[in-house]
């Protein structure tokens, strides 16, 4: 019996072209993924440091305008890099190529340090879309558990006032907490004002202490729980004086600023520059809000006492405002594009700066408070054109200068990975999947620690 060989043909050349070409992509993507990586550590420790606090109202402001990333990219880029400051394991992986960006941005959705190990196997295993099915999964089940615990609060709170054998009034509640918080900060701030007056107060007391009235009372001062008591009535009181209902909102958020017309012109003379209550704020802070405000003229003669009242007006007129909104369409600030704000002077009108279109310039509450409080600088070109300029000077350019690019980028990135001990080729990220199908609620029981604890 003759026993041959079979014929093995040779594998087409073109075949072999493709499959070179397969691997040269899939070698240099995990060489990309092992420098995001190294991209992600820069970001987070330049959010962590502040870098980003001149003149930006984030990290995610400052990419979008430094490297040109969509402000959606930019606030993920942001959150995976914060994430992975806790979550080593996913860190190194992706730092050595074995993870792509993709898994990972996902898995940080919902790892912590305590699930991190298990999730990392997932990573590796499965491929990024098992990775997003199951992270979605991960997530239908902390939403039901969250649901189901606030579900549980809410059925919980309850308020009980009854008076005790006493007399005394005995209150006992459990609130929400988002409804605990507004309590506790009404009795902080009912605590403040009552215990602040009673310091006002001081001369009508005795020298030895006691009361006019001749009351004694005692020598040590309340405790917290006392003064809190205290404060529970007075929020009562006050709830029931003025009408629980809070009134109009324009009336509610109405802040008063007290400013001398020459400390408007000049934040460096002399002159009060107050709120109503008395506290005093920078004159930079008053320039700043009076670019936008309503504003009533008021004449006082040597002695302080009110000679004149003028009638209100509005800085900028609703008509001017329009056109204003209609020309910037949002904030000017390099970088910035919110789509609403508040009216510029870039000569201030205490200075004599007129209020028309071609002095008037949009900027958020932020940037609004960067060129008055924080030192930069805004002018407008004789062609129409708005310059930033940043408190030292330096011009704040719309759009940055290009970063500088290697001649050869491919092969740098490839040198910078071997200096680092990555030993990165074409199987480094290959998922250990073999084709069969993801059972996902299996996947889930097995995986997330809220399933496997009702199993």
């Amino acid at each position: 019996m003759n026993l041959s060989t079979p014929n093995i043909l040779p594998t087409p050349a073109h075949l072999v072209e493709l499959e070179r070409l397969g691997d040269a992509i899939a070698e240099l993507s995990a060489h990309l993924d092992a420098a995001t990586a190294r991209l992600l550590d820069l970001i987070r420790e330049f959010d962590a440091r502040g870098g980003w606090g001149n003149g930006f109202a984030s990290c995610a402001a400052w990419l979008t305008w430094r490297i040109g990333l969509d402000r959606g990219a930019a606030r993920e880029r942001v959150r995976v890099a914060r994430a992975l400051g806790s979550l080593p394991r996913l860190a190194q992986a992706l730092a050595r190529g074995e993870l792509s960006y993709s898994k990972v941005r996902a898995l940080t959705r919902v790892a912590t340090p305590e699930t991190e190990e298990r999730l990392l196997k997932v990573g590796g295993a499965g491929t990024a879309e098992h990775v997003e099915r199951i992270v979605r999964g991960w997530r239908r089940v902390d939403r039901i558990a969250e649901a189901q615990e606030s579900t549980r609060r809410h059925q919980r709170r309850a308020l009980h006032v009854y008076q005790d054998e006493d007399g005394m009034v005995v209150v006992r509640g459990r609130l929400e907490p988002e409804a605990g918080a507004v309590l506790m900060k009404a009795v902080e701030a009912g605590r403040e004002a009552l215990y602040r007056r009673r310091d006002d107060v001081s001369a009508e007391t005795r020298p030895d202490g006691l009361p006019r009235t001749g009351l004694i009372i005692a020598d040590d001062p309340p405790t917290l729980g006392q003064q809190q008591a205290d404060a529970l009535a007075l929020i009562a009181e006050t709830a029931l004086h003025h009408g629980i209902d809070p009134g109009a909102p324009g009336e509610r958020y109405q802040v008063v600023v007290h400013i001398d017309a020459h400390v408007l012109a000049d934040a460096d003379a002399p002159g009060q520059s107050v709120l109503e209550d008395g506290a005093h704020v920078s004159a930079e802070t008053s320039q700043r809000l009076a670019c936008d405000a309503s504003r009533v003229v008021m004449r006082h003669d040597p002695d302080g006492r009110v000679t004149e009242v003028g009638a209100r007006t509005r800085t900028i007129p609703p008509a001017l405002r329009r056109a204003l909104q209609h020309r910037d369409n949002g904030c000017r600030f390099p970088g910035c594009r919110l789509p609403f704000g508040q009216g510029h002077h870039i000569r201030h009108w205490g200075n004599g700066g007129p209020t028309t279109l071609s002095n008037l310039a949009m900027l958020c509450r932020r940037h609004h408070r960067a060129v008055h409080e924080e030192g930069y600088m805004v002018e407008r070109q004789p062609e129409g054109e708005l310059r930033f300029r940043r408190p030292d000077g330096r011009l704040l350019p719309h759009v940055p200068p290009p970063a500088t690019v290697p001649t050869e980028p491919v092969e740098t990135l490839r040198a910078q990975n071997d200096a680092r001990g990555l030993h990165i080729d074409a199987q480094t990220s290959r998922p250990g999947w073999f084709g069969e199908r993801l059972d996902l609620g299996y996947a889930i029981d097995v995986l997330h620690p809220l399933a496997t604890s009702r199993a």
